[in-house]
């Protein structure tokens, strides 16, 4: 069995799950509202404050949705009773990052703006202090939108191996490489 797929999920107080018909899982808390279609195969069973989530074969497909629907259920029970949290850090000289409300405006070296339109689901802030790199801020109670928001703004300059310059997590380590002269 799943190691991960038998552990119930532990439900915090403030939180409810609902299972819907067709297998539509609603989770509710203090900071939002999120749902999930589960495979029809894969039953979920809310107990008082724990949720289970039970496969019927040992199938390698039903094996591998068990662990992946417990996992889904508890970052969504995460996120609305906690919330999620990601920074990005702006590494290059001249590179800048600010927004109005959720719309995000970035000069990362390139001949014109960037500017971005973030999802109201998302809470966006920007911090430029004098001496260190800018900083993004993502908070949403929603985690697999927060991770591809993201990794968008990520993408738009990815963090080069020689200088380090580009948009990186601020928990990233970049694998740095020695230029030309080095090999020498």
């Amino acid at each position: 069995m799943s190691r991960i797929g038998k552990q119930p999920v532990t439900l915090p107080s403030g939180v409810t799950v609902t299972v819907g018909k067709d297998n539509i899982i609603a989770v509710k808390g203090a900071k939002g509202e999120l749902t999930q279609l589960v495979d029809r195969d894969i039953k979920v069973e809310v107990n008082g404050s724990e949720v289970n989530i039970t496969r019927p074969t040992d199938q390698i497909r039903h094996r591998s949705l068990h662990g992946l629907y417990r996992a889904i259920i508890a970052n969504m029970v995460k996120g609305v009773s906690e919330g999620f949290k990601k920074e990005l850090e702006l590494v290059g000289v001249g590179f800048k990052a600010a927004n109005q409300g959720n719309v995000l405006d970035l000069s990362l070296g390139y001949s014109h703006n960037i500017i971005l339109d973030i999802p109201k689901e998302l809470k966006v802030t920007t911090l430029t202090e004098k001496g260190k790199n800018p900083l993004i801020t993502l908070e949403s109670f929603d985690k697999q939108l927060l991770g591809q928001v993201a990794a968008k703004i990520r993408s738009l300059r990815k963090p080069e191996p020689y200088k380090g310059k580009g948009v990186k997590y601020t928990d990233e380590i970049v694998r740095r490489k020695a230029g030309k002269s080095a090999g020498k």
